[in-house]
């Protein structure tokens, strides 16, 4: 960590939690400390990661160095896309609306649906027998 970050912003999606932190430079990511191609291991993945940044053009002006826990590998993907635009519009208000265009700044919260009592899953029942 050679300079000091420009901003700090959180995502979030599912159970995922994503901190992540932009700085001036030439557009590498880095998550848990590894490799951006080595944690998204699926091109859909890394294209929704740096959706904020294509969509602002600015792949090449900010490196972002992330924390991730919780959640699974997509769950995880959409909350880094949030944090990232979250932080480019700390630095540059006038994103706004092109960020909120390209339905970025909405938290999906949509989440997995409670078991309930006498059934196997959410809703699945177990199978009926008439005799």
């Amino acid at each position: 960590m050679a300079t000091k970050p420009l901003t700090q912003t959180t995502g979030r999606r599912k159970e995922a939690v994503a901190r992540a932190r932009l700085r001036s430079g030439t557009g590498v990511v880095t998550v848990n400390g590894r490799a951006f191609e080595d944690y998204f291991p699926m091109a859909t993945q890394r294209m929704v990661v740096v959706e904020a940044l294509r969509v602002t053009n600015s792949e090449t002006t900010y490196d972002v160095d992330a924390t991730m826990h919780g959640g699974g590998v997509n769950g995880q993907a959409g909350a880094l896309r949030m944090a990232i635009a979250r932080s480019l519009i700390e630095l540059d208000e006038e994103l706004r609306p092109a960020l909120k265009k390209a339905g970025l700044l909405t938290r999906d919260s949509r989440r997995k649906e409670s078991k309930k009592y006498g059934l196997k899953k959410a809703r699945k029942a177990p199978q009926f027998t008439k005799r």
